[in-house]
């Protein structure tokens, strides 16, 4: 997939999603497959930018190509002065948040509770566009509710303003993340517009990322909540998109190696305490799953120690790789 100059292989994004996809999480993410990483969404109100939150999301130093940052919001001429500031600290794409489906986003008119009013859809992202020299690129749901699902209109007001790219949450705003995603309405996306194309919701897997790639016709893959303590699914769907086979599973020695670097990546961004305290929902992530996941979380999330932090999850992956494999 290419969004302006910018050629996206492999087609596996990585979705923008609050509290997660910060810079440490992002960079961890391109190095194991990604294509593309978007960054949490960033407030377009300036009275916000030179906070702590907001200058630690607008840190790009270091970042492989191509750096994308969402911008969220409501106000057209808001939104074209936050696209100007992120991309004079560095980012060479613009994403509009028009997705987010949480109360707090959707009840100060952000979000995707912007798909009921298409006239303002219209006009910021005209704004935004009209705004800045990079690509801009627009994240939406399917439509505001099963009975206004307008995503084909509004994916075609994206293109006619300049939209670069465009990525699709199968699900209305109504659906928040429940049930299944369905991708008639991006097939149907697909099929109205030339832009590229992202399919997102559900993905959780190679072969489910095949089969929505041939549903919808979509150019590329985004994933969001699948990654969440498994990063390494970018590599597993950029392989098996690829040659058609399915990569092992990563030993739990590696997966001890890669969260490790994970968590000593967070301490250096954010300092030690918050660095060990937002660690937490990662390792509670990473462990899903495993055995003895709940003793482990209860004794992690008990200490404010870095060091400690690491020994413990060190300790708990070692003791793992010397467990025999459960019965089938």
């Amino acid at each position: 997939m290419r969004i302006g100059p910018f050629l996206i292989d492999p087609p596996v994004v990585l979705a923008p999603m609050a509290g997660v996809t910060d810079k440490p999480f992002r960079q961890l993410c391109k190095r194991l497959g990604a294509g593309l990483a978007v960054s949490e969404m960033t407030t377009a109100d300036p009275r916000l930018w030179h906070t702590g939150k907001s200058q630690r999301r607008a840190d790009h130093v270091g970042e492989p190509d191509p750096i994308s940052v969402q911008i969220a919001g409501h106000d057209p001429q808001m939104l074209a002065d936050a696209a100007r500031y992120n991309v004079d600290l560095g980012a060479q794409l613009i994403d509009i948040n028009m997705g987010c489906p949480a109360k707090k986003v959707c009840n100060v008119y952000s979000g995707s509770a912007l798909l009921q009013d298409e006239a303002l859809v219209a006009r910021i992202v005209e704004a935004v566009v009209r705004a800045v020299d990079v690509p801009v690129t627009l994240k939406i749901r399917t439509g505001w509710n099963r009975d206004n699902r307008n995503g084909v209109r509004i994916a075609r007001i994206a293109e006619d303003a300049g939209i670069a790219a465009l990525a699709v949450h199968g699900r209305t705003r109504a659906d928040l993340y429940l049930g299944d995603a369905e991708y008639e309405t991006i097939a149907a996306i697909r099929a109205a517009i030339r832009i590229p194309l992202a399919a997102n919701g559900d993905i959780d897997s190679p072969q489910k990322a095949a089969q929505v790639l041939k549903a919808t016709g979509a150019d590329a893959v985004m994933i969001g909540r699948a990654a969440q303590g498994r990063p390494w699914i970018f590599r597993e769907i950029a392989h098996f998109l690829a040659t058609g086979s399915t990569l092992a599973p990563p030993s739990p020695l590696e997966v001890r190696d890669i969260l490790i670097e994970h968590l000593e990546d967070l301490y250096a961004f954010y300092g030690e305490l918050p660095g060990v305290r937002i660690a937490r929902k990662h390792l509670g992530w990473y462990a899903r799953d495993r055995p003895e996941n709940a003793a482990f979380r209860s004794v992690v999330n008990g200490t404010e120690c870095a060091t400690t932090q690491l020994r413990l999850t060190r300790d708990y992956f070692a003791r793992l790789a010397e467990s025999p494999p459960l019965a089938a």
